[in-house]
């Protein structure tokens, strides 16, 4: 017997907001990985204009006088560009998400409420960070809660959609205690997925991405030489500039090798989730983990063997964010998900009718 799926009034004008502000999230998590990986980070050495300006300096005068203003920071008009370019896209997602805000508040009794409260505070933290992340010259540790607090938004945004879709799912008994088995598999696996996007963001923020040019071995050995005391270090100090990283090759290789621990362990987790759904009869669901898992995997060996080329590394960052809501929208299914009997069902079945 099929799933049946009772679609309820949608919420209108809150749903559509949603889905735009949501798309806009996966673009600012794309410019964000972008002005990463371009070495844009301190593209524009203030915030939150670029050498004073709201836009950036592209005139001979403009550029001299940014010159003179910020004589250790010299006008990369390469650079400025895109780190300008993803805070207006940042902004406009703070203003949609405000607006989306605005309208929880009208109707404060429906479910979404508290989380779109959650939502507007985690990214008016996210401008925070934006901030710091220049006038701490890309400190490590900020980079990384950077992109975490941008792949918790995009997921936040996507939970919201979801709940103001507001489908009920009703399925077998039988399939249901089937799929409910998968929870603590599920619950594992997208924390571990969590975990590797925060070891992705330090290995980006490390520069240690090509600490490791080889592969399957890192260094031509299976069990490199590595400084992982030195690469974990989170009391770096506050005031290096870190563009460029300021870590040891030994430090960097730790870095590298414990991400690809990681996407070895993340696999195995996702991949045995995806069997597991196949055999409960969620098919699409096992489709869609295993494939969101080895598309991931096959763009982070691309990265390696074909020397981190830009459009393949901003491809994996974007498809961490595709891995990470496959997974969390899987767990959300199985919480919404409900049994029925039979002839439950076919009384269902007729209602929707």
């Amino acid at each position: 017997m099929q799933p049946i799926v009772v679609q309820k009034p949608r919420s209108g004008w809150r749903l559509r907001l949603a889905l735009a502000a949501c798309a806009l999230a996966v673009v600012v998590v794309v410019l964000g990985a972008f002005t990463r990986l371009v070495g844009a980070g301190l593209g524009c050495p203030d915030w939150p204009g670029c050498y004073g300006h709201l836009t950036w300096p592209d005139e001979r005068h403009e550029i001299q006088i940014a010159n003179s203003a910020f004589p250790d920071a010299p006008v990369d008009v390469s650079k400025t560009w895109p780190e300008m370019v993803h805070r207006y896209f940042a902004g406009a997602l703070l203003l949609l998400v405000a607006a989306l805000t605005c309208l929880a508040w009208r109707r404060r009794a429906q479910r979404t409420f508290k989380q779109t409260q959650i939502l507007m505070a985690l990214i008016l933290l996210q401008a925070a960070f934006g901030m710091w992340t220049v006038t701490l010259k890309l400190w490590p540790q900020v980079v990384t809660a950077h992109l975490l607090g941008g792949m918790a938004t995009l997921s936040m945004l996507w939970l919201i959609v979801e709940r103001l879709r507001k489908r009920d799912r009703y399925i077998p008994l039988h399939a249901f205690r089937a799929l409910q088995n998968l929870r603590p598999l599920a619950l594992l696996a997208a924390v571990a997925v969590v975990f590797q996007i925060a070891l992705g963001g330090w290995t980006s923020a490390n520069y240690a991405a090509l600490a490791c040019v080889d592969f399957p071995t890192c260094q031509g050995q299976w069990w490199p030489q590595a400084d992982f005391r030195e690469g974990f270090n989170i009391a770096q100090q506050i005031g290096p500039n870190y563009l460029g990283g300021a870590l040891e090759s030994d430090a960097r290789t730790a870095i590298h090798f414990t991400h690809r621990l990681g996407a070895l362990l993340v696999t195995l987790l996702v991949l045995s989730l995806a069997v597991r759904a196949w055999r409960a009869a969620s098919r699409a669901w096992a489709l869609a983990l295993a494939g969101a898992v080895l598309l991931q995997v096959g763009l982070g060996i691309a990265n390696v063997l074909m020397f981190l080329p830009l459009p393949v590394a901003v491809a994996h960052n974007a498809g961490a964010a595709l891995l990470l809501l496959v997974i969390l929208t899987f767990c959300y299914h199985l919480q919404i998900t409900q049994p029925v009997n039979v002839n439950r069902a076919n009384n269902v079945l007729k209602q929707t009718q």
